[in-house]
């Protein structure tokens, strides 16, 4: 039985680690989320635009909404992860410390819950892209699997539902309001959001400028 579970694990490692390099050149065809969409009805709306393609101001919109040290951190990033715990420790609303690759690492290979081994597994794949793949590839393939909207994956799928036009032209506020959907796709939307993401949004746009200008996205540059 123990010699079993050993030649079990090793084929899980190496099926991942074939995946995680093949996903290193070519998009992932579809994701464990997708297809729960999919089961429920919902559709699959996806359409890849490579990074090159995509306006810069989409990804510094997501650093800005989602990881502000994006580009230097090796995967996880400690501070943010404390600070979300003494937050959460006070109460109120609940927030995570999940980096982008941590992101990455759940929807391309995970489901969305999953407890403490689904943890367990995002810490095991993110540590993987993050040495495979690099901060580019992390960050193109995060902007085109992200949920969007119910049964909408990627930017330029939620450019062309939400404001007419593909990602490879985002005005800071667009790219803004889409990356404040981010965090709960199927409950917000980029048309005329109000509340929480419109002031998410809006705060979102303002550090677009930010990460530009310090250079918090130089690792996606050149």
């Amino acid at each position: 039985m123990l010699g079993w579970i050993v030649k079990g694990v090793l084929a899980l490692v190496v099926l991942s680690l074939v995946m995680v390099g093949v996903y290193r050149f070519v998009p992932p065809p579809i994701t464990l989320t997708m297809i729960g969409d999919a089961v429920a009805g919902h559709g699959i709306d996806k359409s890849w635009m490579p990074l090159s393609r995509i306006d810069p101001n989409m990804a510094r919109a997501a650093i800005a909404g989602e990881d502000s040290r994006f580009c230097k951190h090796n995967g996880f990033d400690m501070r943010a992860i404390e600070t979300a715990y003494a937050r959460n420790a006070r109460g109120g609303r609940i927030r995570g410390g999940s980096t982008i690759s941590q992101q990455t690492a759940k929807n391309v290979f995970l489901i969305q819950g999953g407890g403490y081994v689904r943890k367990a597994l995002e810490a095991y794949f993110t540590v993987l892209i993050e040495t495979i793949w690099g901060k580019r590839r992390i960050m193109e393939v995060y902007l085109n699997v992200a949920e969007t909207g119910i049964g909408t994956y990627g930017v330029n799928a939620g450019a062309q539902r939400y404001f007419g036009h593909d990602a490879s032209h985002l005005t800071p506020s667009e790219a803004g309001r889409m990356a404040a959907v981010f965090p709960q796709p199927k409950k917000r939307a980029a048309i005329a959001p109000s509340g929480f993401t419109r002031r998410h949004g809006n705060a979102i746009t303002r550090r677009v400028g930010v990460v530009r200008n310090d250079g918090l996205d130089s690792c996606l540059r050149g």
